[in-house]
């Protein structure tokens, strides 16, 4: 599994783990996000379970077992969190930050010693270490229980499923060419997003924020100019094809 920075401050830094080669053949691949800051260290939507054995030797070569106290899961889908019953076991005195509406059915995947710590429908923030990272609702887009994860000082949004892009083999860690990159993320958002009152809503609210780097939990991670060209070409898309 590759790991990359994506962004190293003074206080904390931002690493994308992913892109497996020797995944199953049959599994999409995706995205989980490891932030450290002083002694502490939380895991974005940390992965399938088929993943967490390569996940948890990549990130001990940034990190200790002890420092990781926090894991988030933006929903409730097995390629988010259906590790969730092995982490319990690795770091047994973590807390899991996941929306409110899930937690009955995340515990399926197994949680006997992980503190739930259910976050509200309007959102939230949690301190880790010497960064403050936000909760951005983003409901219906594509779970009816969503966030996503803003960090104000590096300026990055892990946008979740929002931005995600479905392709194959070896590709660059960064979108270069967003007309081009379309193809690949055009029928997702159209049929997984259910709602365009939702999408709106959503465009609205990330539009108030400062973003350098979307980082979705799928395909590449939008860059620069490339966030304000995918918030215009998601507010003119249509979606709930179905």
């Amino acid at each position: 599994m590759k790991a990359t920075e994506l962004y190293h401050g003074e206080s904390h830094q931002w690493i994308v783990l992913g892109r497996d080669p020797e995944k199953p053949e049959k599994i999409i691949d995706t995205n989980q996000y490891l932030i450290k800051s002083a002694e502490e260290a939380i895991i974005l939507d940390p992965g399938g379970i088929e993943l967490f054995s390569p996940m948890l030797a990549g990130i001990l070569h940034h990190v200790t077992i002890d420092h990781i106290t926090t894991l988030f899961a933006s929903h409730q889908d097995p390629d988010i969190i259906s590790s969730l019953g092995l982490w319990d076991k690795t770091v047994p005195n973590a807390k899991l930050y996941a929306p409110w509406l899930w937690e009955g059915f995340i515990r399926h995947f197994g949680m006997e010693n992980i503190q739930y710590m259910p976050i509200k429908d309007e959102g939230g923030e949690i301190r880790l270490g010497h960064a403050t990272l936000k909760f951005i609702p983003a409901h219906y887009l594509h779970s009816s229980g969503n966030f996503n994860v803003y960090d104000p000082q590096a300026k990055i949004l892990m946008s979740g499923d929002i931005g995600a892009a479905l392709e194959h083999g070896d590709v660059p860690l960064y979108v270069d060419n967003f007309a081009e990159h379309i193809k690949y993320m055009e029928y997702f958002h159209k049929r997984w997003m259910p709602s365009n009152r939702a999408k709106n809503n959503w465009v609205a609210r990330v539009k108030e924020l400062e973003i350098d780097m979307m980082a979705p939990q799928h395909g590449r991670i939008l860059k620069g100019e490339m966030v304000a060209e995918f918030l215009e070409w998601f507010a003119k898309l249509d979606v709930g094809i179905a």
